[in-house]
């Protein structure tokens, strides 16, 4: 039934789809869906409003409005449901994992304190939405996930002033890779995108990938790429199988 009654109102364009109000709903009213914060159902909301004090962008609100009444009830069968079919793997992102909860901080490295020049979280490819705050007009490492353990020097040559994501050509889904970039030349504007992998020939996927991905958002931005061997040194003229790859532009 169809009453007038206070209900969240979420707006599209201030949410980057961090997942800060979702475990805050003890409803289970919100979900990620398409990278954004969304109301399942008006019957699931009571208007209480627990989630908004978790939003870093103030996306929430609560509105006055004609909706379904909240249905009590209802929340225990959905809760109850949520928790017999949904699989741990799809349930991490949806209940606000901190591995997936968007933060930026000041690099250490910045203030003088320490020598981590890391600026935002999370860094998993997989795990970064394209509207992440961090990427807009960015100058963007693509690193493979081997290379910090291998070069000593990673965070002040490479990492420092640059949003960073990393990921593993070989083990991840490569497609997946390719959309994920895709969408984020699409929203992001990114300056230029440094590509940073291992000498062995399974690395070399990566930056084809990032390539195709420009393609399909019909973007030209500069990218470079820089190899990096098992022993820890920049290869400058490689022969080994990533030897062609050049600074591209």
């Amino acid at each position: 039934m169809k009453v007038m009654r206070k209900i969240i109102e979420i707006d599209e364009e201030r949410c980057d789809g961090c997942g800060e109000c979702v475990p805050a709903c003890a409803e289970g009213a919100i979900e990620i869906v398409d990278g954004k914060a969304r109301v399942v159902a008006d019957k699931y909301c009571d208007g209480l409003g627990a989630c908004m004090g978790e939003c870093p962008n103030d996306a929430l609100e609560i509105v006055e409005r004609e909706a379904d009444d909240f249905d009590e009830e209802a929340v225990e069968a959905y809760l109850k449901e949520k928790e017999k079919t949904e699989k741990p793997e799809k349930t991490l992102p949806v209940s606000g994992c901190p591995s997936s909860q968007i933060k930026t901080f000041i690099p250490t490295g910045a203030k003088g304190g320490g020598s981590s020049n890391l600026s935002h979280w999370p860094v998993q490819i997989h795990l970064i939405q394209p509207q992440a705050p961090f990427l807009k007009g960015a100058d963007l490492l693509v690193a493979a996930d081997c290379t910090p353990f291998a070069y000593a020097n990673f965070h002040q040559d490479y990492l420092k002033g640059k949003a960073v994501m990393i990921g593993c050509p070989k083990l991840d889904d490569g497609e997946a890779y390719i959309q994920k970039f895709t969408d984020i030349f699409n929203t992001a504007e990114i300056k230029s995108i440094t590509v940073l992998v291992m000498e062995v020939p399974c690395c070399s996927a990566l930056p084809v990938m990032i390539q195709r991905a420009m393609r399909a958002a019909k973007k030209e931005i500069p990218m470079e790429v820089q190899v990096i061997s098992t022993r820890g040194e920049v290869l400058k003229n490689n022969e080994k199988p990533l030897g062609n790859l050049q600074t591209i532009a």
